[in-house]
């Protein structure tokens, strides 16, 4: 266990280091900031361009907005966050293949396992912290503005979105183990959740595939309920769990 706490503030302490932690967070509290912000924009943007907009034929009629607009905009900006997440954090294994550093950490008594348990601790509690200090701050303000109660099943949706960041970095752990380089991680990662879309697509499975989880915006308005979540949920879980376990045999076999 020492060795492996040990590993685990090395870790850390590489991600202050390489300013990894201040980049990340910077763009977490902005993301944040900015969903309120856009929304309490959008009606003196209309209002600024009215007047070119109805030379062209359109007209622009009073907005009130609401709690609900900026939640709209935290489902629409979450994603950004999450491929700048994966980019920062998809080298977490490689940059070490590349430079063999693991191995004098092996060759200290520190055990495989012990490296994947690690670096995957490290990666989804950074990505936890992130996530929720996005969504608190988005939430703060829309209590100071508005009234957050106007949005339906918001714990249950921002749970949802939060797991389908989980389940992407199990994939990402998974092929970052298997692939040498950054690009074959980012390759797998994207090849894997850009299949789960497609397939999404036909009747009847998209709401087996974790790929559902993050339409859970839609739980604000109403337009779909709960249940219909919950099948993804436990597929997301599953086949998440089992790409950690599948990571460790893998990488216990892996040339260093």
């Amino acid at each position: 266990m020492r060795t492996m706490i040990a590993f685990i503030k090395k870790e850390l302490l590489e991600q202050v280091r390489t300013g990894k932690i201040m980049i990340m967070g910077i763009l977490f509290i902005l993301f944040g900031i900015m969903n309120p912000a856009i929304a309490l924009l959008t009606p003196w943007i209309l209002e600024t361009f009215a007047e070119s907009m109805q030379s062209s034929g359109l007209i622009v009629t009073a907005t009130t907005v609401t709690a609900l607009d900026s939640w709209m905009q935290f489902y629409k900006n979450v994603p950004m966050l999450l491929i700048a997440f994966i980019l920062f954090e998809s080298n977490i294994f490689t940059k070490e293949y590349e430079t063999g550093t693991l191995v004098l950490s092996l060759t200290k008594g520190l055990r495989r396992y012990k490296v994947v348990a690690s670096k995957s601790i490290i990666i989804i509690t950074l990505w936890t912290i992130g996530y929720w200090l996005c969504f608190g701050i988005t939430y703060g303000y829309n209590a100071y503005y508005w009234d957050n109660s106007i949005a339906n099943n918001l714990t249950f949706s921002v749970i949802c979105w939060w797991l389908f960041g989980l389940w992407v970095i199990s994939l990402m752990i998974l092929f970052s183990v298997i692939a040498n380089s950054n690009v074959g991680v980012l390759v797998g990662t994207g090849g894997v959740v850009l299949v789960a879309y497609l397939i999404s697509i036909v009747p009847k499975l998209g709401e087996y595939l974790p790929t559902m989880l993050a339409s859970s915006g839609s739980l604000l308005t109403g337009t779909l309920d709960v249940k219909e979540y919950i099948a993804s949920i436990i597929v997301a879980l599953v086949t998440g769990l089992v790409c950690m376990m599948i990571s460790i045999p893998v990488f216990n076999k892996k040339k260093l």
